[in-house]
């Protein structure tokens, strides 16, 4: 992608390696405005987009976008989807099959998700599912979306009681991240980011995790530097793992669910959206150091480490009030039970982390549910 990136912290760009599937991440402030260079570089041919908006977003961001585009002479049809987890469902994601067919989409349509990871999934698996497969764009506009869903192709929506269960891999073709977004988010969605952010450094680079201890208030701040500093190292950590796994054939990509089998537990059975996602994953990467502590994996120390960062940002680390049954069971729905076992993801440094079957209820009840923390 030909951008100008004079001055290296206005513009990054990086690049998910997937062959005939690769497709660049743009990160800076106040990038929106050029949204048509950066569709003109990818697409060569664009006559209907499909914009699928946080119904939150819909007066601020939508009118601009749609603007510059039908400057462009093409033609944009824009459906709102409600704020919350609860609109991933199969009831919202037939409403905008619904709307796509009303708006005569065709093979020819490109979908762009603007919002949250909600959006992006709901959007994505729309795009993936419709004509068998439509041209993608993701504009997140959440840290946590930006650091994590919108990269990598995972779509989908949740059942009653287990997230994400039914999906595609569906790359986008581009990924616009601008800073603006996160001006005003609310202090609780910008933290729930930010776990997502502390997980690709316990699991991937010891080096990162450490600068996120060092510069943390001015994470919290919202400093332009810190936060593109963030969002790149995150996105070219799991482009990586993207690009090495893209389908978790291997189990190289499961590494990036660290703290995620129990957080989703947490969602599903607190009821979706008493708890952000970010902060089920914070209390679910905590109660998984535990585990590794129960196991001998890591020392306490590195716990603490964990523990001490989170809380920094403002997000939960402790244990929800559920019960240990109810916990077990809603994880063997997770997505990495195989042969009707459960992996869970463990560190046994900073910096890495393993995947360990065969683990059992005994084990994860002594570890979480015999002291109080």
């Amino acid at each position: 992608m030909n951008l100008d990136t004079t001055g290296e912290d206005q513009i990054r760009v990086i690049t998910v390696a997937l062959e005939e599937r690769s497709y660049p991440i743009v990160i800076g402030e106040g990038i929106l405005g050029s949204l048509t260079s950066y569709f003109d570089e990818v697409f060569t041919k664009l006559s209907h987009v499909v914009i699928i908006v946080d119904q939150v977003l819909r007066e601020r961001l939508a009118p601009g976008l749609q603007a510059s585009l039908e400057a462009r002479g093409c033609r944009v049809s824009t459906s709102a989807v409600p704020s919350g987890e609860t609109s991933k469902s199969i009831e919202e994601l037939n409403k905008i099959w619904e709307f796509m067919s009303a708006e005569r989409t065709d093979r020819g349509s490109i979908v762009v998700a603007v919002g949250g990871g909600v959006v992006g999934d709901l959007a994505g698996f729309a795009a993936a599912s419709f004509a068998r497969g439509l041209r993608f764009v993701q504009i997140p506009t959440t840290l946590l979306s930006q650091v994590d869903s919108s990269v990598g192709g995972k779509t989908g929506i949740n059942l009653s009681r287990a997230k994400n269960m039914v999906g595609a891999f569906w790359q986008p073709s581009l990924v616009i991240i601008d800073l603006e977004t996160l001006r005003s988010l609310p202090t609780r969605e910008f933290a729930a980011g930010l776990a997502e952010v502390v997980k690709y450094g316990v699991i991937l680079d010891a080096n990162f995790f450490e600068w996120l201890e060092q510069h943390q208030a001015a994470i919290v701040q919202r400093s332009s530097a810190e936060l593109v500093h963030i969002i790149a190292r995150s996105c070219e950590l799991k482009a990586q793992v993207v690009a090495a796994d893209e389908r978790e054939i291997t189990g190289l990509r499961a590494i990036l669910n660290y703290g995620h089998t129990f957080g989703h537990a947490i969602e599903a059975l607190s009821g979706y959206g008493t708890w952000l996602h970010g902060e089920a994953v914070s209390m679910g990467m905590t109660m998984a150091a535990r585990l590794a502590v129960r196991m001998n994996f890591i020392p306490e120390s590195l716990l603490h480490r964990q523990t001490d960062l989170l809380k920094s940002f403002g997000l939960p680390v402790g244990r929800p009030e559920l019960s240990f049954e109810a916990m077990w069971q809603a994880m063997q729905k997770d997505k990495k039970v195989q042969h009707g076992k459960l992996t869970f993801i463990l560190p046994d440094r900073l910096g890495h982390v393993r995947g360990f079957d065969g683990v059992t209820a005994e084990v994860v009840r002594e570890a979480l549910y015999s002291s109080e923390w």
